[in-house]
């Protein structure tokens, strides 16, 4: 049967030796000076003039410091991260005042950015939601995406909803008070709230686009919608606070077809995508996520050279 996505517990750790090698050399070859200093152009943190500054998602390597992460985002080209601090993540939350200033100013210095925090927060009293949330506004850093929301299948998803928007309401205010935007990522799957994109825009849609919209996933929106992506993606336009991009391919098992992902350009995700965000309004993060299986470090790596090679094509064509 075929593998399917590995889990962020059983990814290939890049050893530390061998790190080292791939960052320095990268790194010797990489003209710092180059690379201006990021400015804060709006509300929502840093962009250095970039309309999409391309980041990503450190869960791939988020057993690496501060140091050495902001040294393997700067040598493969990124323009900074989307962070997990969330339990189990790159940061945890009763850590995150402690840590976060350290990771933050090592990419700044390598003049790359924390674009968006990825955290587990589903409401406001969530423990150490509070004390997160303010040490990112204190940094600067002004996006995060919220935790998940999951449908009981024996009870009335309208009346879940109800419970949903209360709690995204608390958490817009929360974000209206620290000058964060906070985006909820359409995942799919049969229980996901937010996977068919209609539930959650039902429940934000009268809420302030400044505080709370989407993380867009276009992998996640084909898995879920097949060819109407597009309606949903129109319909989350102008609440984007990120762009998430991966690729996936149909596989089918004894189980049935399962979804599994892939390279950047090998699979399902239409390059079309990146035409209509083109034509809109949108000035933000572009995060590759990287979920597919590697064998090494060394092949990491090399997979996300070659994704970001990937995306600047199609940002090209």
């Amino acid at each position: 049967m075929p593998t399917s996505p590995v889990s962020p517990s059983f990814t290939a750790p890049l050893s530390r030796r061998r790190f080292l090698l791939d960052s320095t050399l990268a790194v010797s070859a990489l003209s710092l000076a180059s690379r201006s200093a990021l400015a804060a152009t709006g509300p929502f943190g840093n962009t250095g003039g970039i309309r999409w500054p391309i980041a990503v998602f450190s869960k791939a390597f988020q057993h690496l410091n501060a140091e050495k992460t902001a040294e393997l985002v700067a040598s493969i080209g990124f323009n900074g991260i989307e962070c997990p601090v969330r339990p189990k993540g790159q940061i945890e939350p009763e850590k995150a005042p402690d840590l976060l200033p350290a990771y933050v100013d090592a990419l700044r210095k390598r003049g790359c950015d924390m674009y968006v925090a990825t955290t587990d927060i589903t409401r406001i009293d969530q423990k150490h939601a509070d004390s997160t949330l303010r040490a990112l506004s204190k940094l600067g850093v002004r996006r995060i995406r919220l935790g998940y929301y999951k449908y009981d299948l024996t009870r009335s998803p309208a009346d879940q909803l109800a419970d949903v928007s209360a709690k995204l309401k608390d958490i817009a205010a929360a974000c209206s008070e620290l000058g964060i935007q906070a985006g909820y990522q359409n995942h799919s799957g049969r229980n996901y709230v937010g996977a068919p994109v209609w539930d959650i825009y039902s429940v934000i849609r009268n809420l302030d686009p400044r505080h709370i919209g989407f993380c867009f996933d276009i992998c996640h929106a084909t898995i879920e919608g097949g060819l109407d992506w597009r309606i949903q993606a129109k319909l989350a336009e102008p609440r984007l606070t990120a762009v998430y991009l991966k690729d996936f391919i149909w596989t089918k098992t004894e189980k049935g077809w399962i979804p599994e992902q892939c390279q950047l350009g090998k699979g399902t995700v239409d390059r079309t995508f990146l035409t209509t965000l083109k034509e809109s309004s949108y000035s933000g993060p572009l995060c590759q996520h990287h979920e597919y299986r590697w064998k090494d470090d060394a092949e990491l790596i090399t997979k996300m050279r070659q994704d970001l090679s990937v995306l600047k094509q199609w940002l090209a064509a």
